[in-house]
């Protein structure tokens, strides 16, 4: 294997605020094909895996990031908690409805949250969470809305699949009740 390469690939995940695709890596490097990025890409998610390092290179919103490992979590959420604000449960509320149900319109968001949702979709669409996929066919073609990459990067998630199922989450709850 070329270590070169495993260096260049390595440096772009590092200086990378998103996850990086092995297609836009490898777009950034003329000559190179897919197969050998993903190579690259495997042999460094296992040798930060072997390292036992606090982070390593995760597989997340359809790319690749280096991660910290879910034990700090923690220690950083702490150090992050003047800069980033958190969401309300209301907001999470919305985005879980628009993550589950995606695409819908607002006015089935409010359906089934029983109340007013405009502002809390501003303050998503601001923050990125969700985005504008569309119109609805229908009178006064409503917006439709959708989850963003970035959703998949704040939730730790490869893609909408990973998201828990009922049964997971019902279970969750009845562990917590004692």
């Amino acid at each position: 294997m070329d270590n070169y390469l495993k260096l260049i690939v390595e440096s772009l995940l590092f200086a990378s605020s998103e996850p990086l695709t092995p297609r836009q890596i490898r777009d950034l490097l003329p000559g190179k094909d897919l197969i050998e990025i993903k190579k690259v890409l495997k042999e460094l998610k296992d040798e930060y895996e072997t390292m036992k390092r606090s982070f390593l290179i995760k597989e997340v919103a359809e790319g690749y990031q280096f991660r910290s490992l879910p034990k700090f979590k923690p220690y950083i959420a702490n150090m992050l908690m003047s800069t980033q604000s958190r969401l309300s449960k209301a907001a999470l509320e919305t985005l879980t409805i628009i993550a589950y149900k995606q695409p819908i319109i607002r006015q089935e968001i409010e359906r089934l949250r029983g109340v007013e949702v405009g502002g809390i979709l501003k303050m998503l669409l601001k923050k990125g969470l969700i985005r504008i996929v569309g119109r609805k066919p229908l009178p006064g073609r409503p917006i439709i809305y959708g989850t963003t990459k970035k959703f998949l990067e704040v939730f730790d998630l490869k893609d909408l699949s990973s998201l828990p199922t009922l049964k997971e989450i019902e279970e969750l709850g009845d562990g917590e009740e004692g």
